[in-house]
């Protein structure tokens, strides 16, 4: 419809530039009628700007009005004692002496308390009875009638609609009586009203049960203004009539009409259906809530399969074939992975921590000759100085794909390893999956129920459409993740899990009670010698706090062991000068942020709001259209 109105604006622009430019070229080729042409020519280019300028003035669709509106409403009762009802509207619009509109709109509510009205249109014709063509649209509960087509109409034109529909009367929530309460004009209208009038016609059987109660209100929305509502029989049917003049743009007419109550029977819609209007919804929760069961299930069923003995004891060694890169395929939420295999390597000899040109790049120097204790400590120092066969000394990058890829690669190498090595398995949680059937089946059930409400009309029924159909979507992704294989620790995996755990729980402790395990008997029986180098034990177990997250309390404890000893760390910086947490806590850091570094996306967004300038009138949601056309 846009596109047409600009095809017609374009094409008027054109012919008046051609009526222009026309008698401008005969005067050219004939001097001697130049001057006649002239004066004709002036006095239509005056003529026609006259014509524009009035034309860009009035050229709203919706700048009209109606010299008259009348309507017929017969009312009666079917089959199923249900009210249906026959109206013909007949509306004479006063449109402007020049081009601007090619029809009306008349919009048509499709419901009506909770129910479908069953909105039928079904003809439109002229004032002679000739057939107008016509368009139906509907939007958000508003059927459109788009009356005309690409021809422009002037001056005053009749249109005739018809349309049937059904369950316009109320039963009132008190059970006095029904009623017959309608707004028969629209009060969203954006035309005056000349003239109006209206006739209510109602079948024998309704006429038999009028209650006598009627109303009549006129004016804008919530006034109650009465007007006049007359009463006569029309052989052997009650009609009512009313009129009204001289009304504004959004001014309506109201009518209630009473009948005794239970004359109308209600549509199902109205009539209380707890089976599709609040089973469904109590469907959708208890879905969820099964399917929230079904990951506690998981999650019990994963947790159950680290225990072996179900007994802690605290541990301050951890095997050589435990590097933090395996450690961490076992321990659930592992941290700092990849600096902690880096200081790993560190405190066992295998490389330096130094201090790099920059802050946040501190360098790493392979120290030849040291025992490397697992393989996976191979793979990492192979994959920390890649490309650097030649050279010793590294510096970790700060922004680097290629390194951050190495880094995932070695993270993953770790979880394989795991599995090669029978610490980690691959198992389905069956408790999960029948929790997980159960919310599907419920939520099944809803859907159904949800879907027959709404075919069968019923607006009721669609909150809880809207809700069992989010708990669908959310069931059947729950489904995803419980029906699929986990992967869980073994039994040997779960002893090397509690293993941990104790080194978890020496960290933790306070240092009197370390001390006191390293000096009872069975701490002695454990070590091979029957001594222990606390500096060497602390510093051995500072990888597994940095997984732990417990790097900045360890290496608080590590500060006061070297200040004790009166000498800084082998590993890291300035073996001269004091050891610092902070060095750990910075490196930390920068050797995180360096293996999980992800160059930064650019583009631009396929739109763009208007709320801090740039924007434009119809760029944004919503709109639409009413009125003339």
């Amino acid at each position: 419809m846009a596109a047409t109105r600009l095809l017609h604006a374009i094409a008027a622009v054109a012919l008046a530039a051609v009526a222009l430019l026309v008698p401008a070229t005969a005067a050219a080729a004939d001097p001697a009628s130049a001057a006649t042409t002239s004066v004709a020519s002036n006095a239509k280019s005056a003529k026609d700007a006259d014509a524009v300028a009035a034309a860009s003035v009035r050229s709203d669709v919706n700048d009209f009005s109606y010299a008259s509106w009348d309507a017929r409403f017969e009312v009666g009762l079917d089959d199923e004692g249900r009210a249906r009802m026959h109206v013909t509207e007949t509306l004479a619009a006063r449109f402007p002496d020049f081009d601007q509109n090619r029809g009306i709109v008349r919009g048509l509510p499709t419901t009506y308390e909770n129910a479908s009205l069953e909105l039928e249109v079904t003809s439109v014709t002229d004032g002679n009875g000739a057939p107008v063509p016509y368009e139906i649209e509907e939007d958000d509960g508003i059927l459109y009638v788009l009356t005309g087509d690409d021809d422009f109409v002037r001056g005053l034109t009749t249109y005739v609609i018809e349309y049937e529909t059904r369950d316009v009367i109320l039963s009132r929530d008190d059970g006095r009586a029904d009623e017959f309460y309608w707004d028969l004009l629209p009060l969203d209208s954006t035309q005056a009203i000349e003239a109006f009038q209206a006739e209510i016609l109602f079948d024998g059987k309704m006429s038999d049960r009028l209650s006598g109660s009627t109303s009549c209100y006129v004016g804008y929305y919530g006034v109650s203004t009465r007007c006049e509502l007359t009463q006569r029989s029309e052989d052997g049917r009650s009609m009512f009539a009313v009129s009204a003049e001289g009304l504004d743009a959004g001014e309506g007419v109201t009518v209630a009409i009473g009948f005794e109550p239970g004359t109308v029977t209600q549509a199902p819609a109205r009539q209380p259906n707890p089976v599709t209007d609040t089973v469904p919804a109590l469907a959708a929760a208890g879905g969820v809530l099964l399917s929230l069961g079904s990951w506690v299930a998981l999650l019990l069923f994963r947790r159950s399969r680290r225990r072996a003995t179900g007994i802690i004891v605290a541990q301050y060694e951890v095997p050589d074939d435990m590097p933090p890169l395996l450690a961490a395929a076992i321990v659930p939420g592992a941290e700092n992975v990849i600096p902690a295999e880096i200081v790993h390597l560190a405190v066992r000899g295998t490389l330096r921590i130094e201090e790099g040109s920059q802050p946040e790049q501190p360098r790493l120097r392979r120290l030849p000759g040291t025992p490397i204790p697992d393989q996976l400590d191979v793979e990492a120092l192979d994959a920390l100085f890649a490309g650097k066969k030649r050279k010793d000394v590294v510096t970790l990058p700060r922004a680097s794909e290629t390194f951050a890829g190495r880094m995932s690669a070695l993270e993953k190498r770790g979880k394989d390893a795991a599995t090669a090595r029978g610490l980690t398995t691959t198992a389905r949680s069956r408790a999960a999956v029948v929790v997980q059937w159960m919310a599907i089946a419920v939520v099944a059930v809803g859907f159904v129920l949800a879907l027959w409400g709404v075919i069968s009309g019923r607006v009721t029924a669609v909150p809880a459409m809207v809700a069992i159909s989010v708990a669908v979507v959310l069931v059947l992704l729950s489904g995803l993740v419980t029906f699929i294989k986990h992967t869980v620790a073994s039994a040997e995996g779960a002893r090397a899990y509690e293993h941990l755990m104790g080194v978890h729980e020496f960290i933790r402790v306070a240092e009197a009670d370390r001390l006191r395990m390293l000096q009872s008997y069975s701490g002695a029986e454990r070590r091979k010698d029957g001594t222990a180098d606390v500096i060497v034990l602390y510093e051995r177990l500072l990888p597994y706090a940095m997984l732990f997250g417990m790097e900045k309390q360890w290496g608080k404890v590590l500060e006061a062991a070297y200040e004790q000893e009166q000498h800084g760390a082998s590993w890291i910086g300035d073996p001269s000068a004091p050891f610092a947490r902070s060095q750990l806590t910075a490196f930390a850091a920068s050797t995180h942020a360096a293996a999980t570094y992800s160059a930064p996306t650019t583009g631009s967004s396929s739109s763009s709001g208007g709320s801090f300038g740039g924007g434009f009138s119809g760029g944004g949601g919503g709109g639409g259209f009413s009125g003339g056309r």
